[in-house]
This record gives C-alpha cells, structure tokens and sequence, in this order.
C-alpha cells in the first residue's frame, strides 16, 4: 500500500530487502541460540542469541511499516498487554 511506503524515504526494494535480512538474521540467531542451549553454559548464550533474533525480527518489520507507524500499531489497545508480555520478556 502507498501509506506504508509513507513512513520512509527509502525506496520499496531497499525495505524488503533489509526486512529479509533482519528477518533471516532473527531467524538463524533464535534457532542457534536454541541449538547453544545444550552446551555448558548455554542458557547464557541461548538468553543472549534468543534475545538478538527477537530483535531482528521486531526491526525487519520496522522496514515495511516504518518505525513510528510500528509503535503504533504495537501499543494500541487490544495488543497493548501483548507488547508489554513480548518486551519484558526481551
């Protein structure tokens, strides 16, 4: 939709590509992160790389939608108790 692309001056291409690369850099972190747990202190790194393609994922959709618009979204009311469950997590 054109009201998306309003929320950035980059152009189309350049935002899903740089969602794709979050997005897949979430999903390598979080399933490594997984895979780390079964080492000596990998409840450590497994918190640590978890957390990071968590990240990755909530910015690789800041690309679409923009960042604001995001928040937004993220903070209305019926998924506010949501949001806040998924950060403290974080």
């Amino acid at each position: 939709s054109v009201k998306v692309l309003d929320a950035s001056t980059l152009s189309f291409g350049t935002r899903v590509r740089w969602f794709a690369i979050c997005f897949v850099a979430g999903i390598v972190c979080s399933i490594l992160g997984t895979a780390l747990l079964w080492l000596p202190k990998g409840i450590k790194l497994f918190a640590l790389f978890y957390t990071l393609g968590n990240i990755a994922a909530l910015a690789s959709t800041c690309f679409l939608m923009g960042p604001l618009k995001q928040l937004k979204a993220m903070f209305e009311p019926k998924r506010l108790v949501a949001t806040v469950v998924m950060l403290v997590s974080i």
